[in-house]
């Protein structure tokens, strides 16, 4: 008989077996954070951290279960891959024709040269913070950006606010919200996003209101 969590029996529905909860995976990915992170630097690619992870770098949930993101420019995309074939990591095209795959320690790497259906440019890495992501100093995208790039990638088929709502509160003093709201008026969805950030007092209102913009 499997005792669950909080010593109910197995027969009682109440909550899950403790060998079904996910691993967590937040330690490998840090390591795989750090060593790709070294290596690009070594090998002097422009770059910045993007992803969950960067969220972490910020002050963000450590709960991470995901990939790792890297932003690269296109024009050297090729030549960060062979910097880590070099250390022995494979890198393969994936069927998406916007970034490269690898694996490090276990954990998905992305390097990614075109975000929100835009190429990552050098002014985008120019704006980058120097942040500590546990022992190793590496250029994280901005709260801004980071935010920015979740909300153009929304679509009618994918747009998700569920996921990206902790990161607007959490990282709410970080992100120049005119800024976002100036590249997302006339985009439905990023809207949407941003009405219900108001409505949820995690943003001001704008001064003329939703729906009342001259």
């Amino acid at each position: 008989m499997k005792v669950r969590d909080g010593g109910r029996a197995g027969g009682d529905s109440a909550g899950p077996d403790i060998d079904e909860l996910p691993p967590n995976r937040t330690p490998a990915i840090l390591e795989a954070t750090k060593e790709v992170a070294a290596l690009l630097k070594a090998g002097e690619h422009p770059f910045a951290l993007a992803g969950g992870v960067a969220v972490y770098a910020h002050g963000g949930p450590a709960t991470l279960q995901h990939d790792v993101d890297f932003c690269v420019l296109p024009g050297d995309a090729e030549a960060a891959a062979a910097t880590l074939r070099k250390a022995g990591l494979d890198v393969f095209q994936p069927p998406e024709d916007w970034l490269l795959k690898s694996r490090c320690r276990g954990q998905d790497i992305d390097l990614i040269f075109q975000m929100a259906r835009a190429p990552v440019s050098r002014e985008l890495l120019n704006r980058a913070e120097e942040l500590m992501v546990e022992s190793v100093r590496m250029p994280v995208l901005t709260a801004t950006d980071l935010l920015l790039g979740r909300l153009k990638a929304f679509t009618e088929h994918h747009c998700d606010f569920g996921a990206v709502l902790p990161i607007a509160r959490t990282l709410r003093e970080k992100i120049d919200w005119s800024l976002i709201r100036r590249e997302c008026r006339d985009e439905p969805m990023p809207d949407a996003f941003l009405y219900l950030l108001e409505r949820l007092n995690v943003i001001e209102p704008e001064e003329n209101g939703h729906g009342n913009r001259t």
